[in-house]
């Protein structure tokens, strides 16, 4: 019974931590097509949507296909 309940308090920190670190790049990102200037305001209007409604997937597809342009 003991084991069981540090194993799951192991991996219940681990999720903690993971859900921590992705809500951080989500703001990073956000802040970062915000401040984009290489972006035009359209795009910056669509990237903040694409963000905000995919939320770490949106962040994550920016950071792959819309910082760099």
């Amino acid at each position: 019974m003991m084991i069981g309940g540090i194993v799951g308090g192991i991996l219940g920190l681990f999720f903690l931590l993971v859900a921590i670190a992705a809500f951080v790049f989500w703001i990073w990102m956000l802040v970062d097509c915000i401040k984009n200037n290489r972006l035009s305001d359209t795009e910056k209007v669509v990237w903040v949507l694409v963000i905000i409604f995919l939320h770490a997937l949106g962040a994550l597809i920016y950071m792959l296909a819309g910082r760099d342009k």
